[in-house]
Order: C-alpha cells, then structure tokens, then sequence
C-alpha cells in the first residue's frame, strides 16, 4: 500500500482537459480526487470534504483561486491549514501572486507552462510528506 493511497486531492480547475488528466494521473497513483470547474464549486466541496491538499487554478470562472484561497484561509483551522498548490500561466513576478502566496502559507505554485504532470505528482507527494 502507497502512503498516499486515499489521500483526498481536490482538483479546482476550469480546464475541463487539464482537469481530466490530472483525475485521471492522481487516481493512477493511488489518490482519492474530487475535482471542480469553478471556484464557487470548489469552495463548497473543500469545506465540505476536506482534502489533504488542493491544486488550484487561479483564473477561472465564479470566483478566481485567490478569492477561494483567502476565503479557506479565513473559515477555520483545517481551512487555514490545507496545503495549495496553485496552478497558474502567470509568471512568477506577478506580484499579486507573490503577495497571495506569502499570505497564504501553506500555498505554493507553478506556472503550467513550467512542469510536466509527473512534477505536480512530486510536488504534491512532497507537500502531503511535510505533514505525516
């Protein structure tokens, strides 16, 4: 048994492609995946279930992924708490950005263009590794 075996990721993506890739690769290695298309969705679904960790895109539909991750980040501890990655085009000298991730902790990104699907499986094995 895999120690990430049943670990709850929620996937908040727009990108129904992406979104598709990223189920189908994070239930290959044993994760259990929630996924979203917008983060109105995604909100309700990360209160509701509380995954271990999020990957979240920032420009979407609803509500972008820095509205999401600072409303999380105000509900309460398991909300101040969860891992993010956040999936992004914009470069890493978007200030907003930078001043969001800061804000945030736990929160990290990666630009999309940047990383493989293999690195986010890495970096999210890594992440999930801090808090066992």
């Amino acid at each position: 048994m895999n120690e990430f075996e049943n670990k709850k990721i929620l996937i908040i993506e727009d990108d129904a492609a992406l979104r598709k890739v990223l189920d189908d690769k994070f239930t290959l290695e044993g994760f259990k995946v929630l996924e979203s298309a917008n983060g109105v969705d995604g909100l309700e679904i990360a209160l509701h279930e509380h995954p271990d960790i999020i990957l979240l895109d920032i420009v979407m539909p609803k509500m972008d992924g820095l509205t999401l991750m600072k409303k999380l980040r105000e509900t309460n501890e398991w909300g101040k708490n969860v891992p993010i990655i956040m999936l992004t085009n914009l470069g890493a000298d978007d200030e907003k950005i930078n001043w969001a991730i800061a804000e945030n902790e736990p929160a990290y990104y990666l630009v999309k263009a940047d990383y493989t699907i293999s690195d986010l499986v890495e970096k999210v094995r890594e992440r999930l590794a801090r808090k066992m």
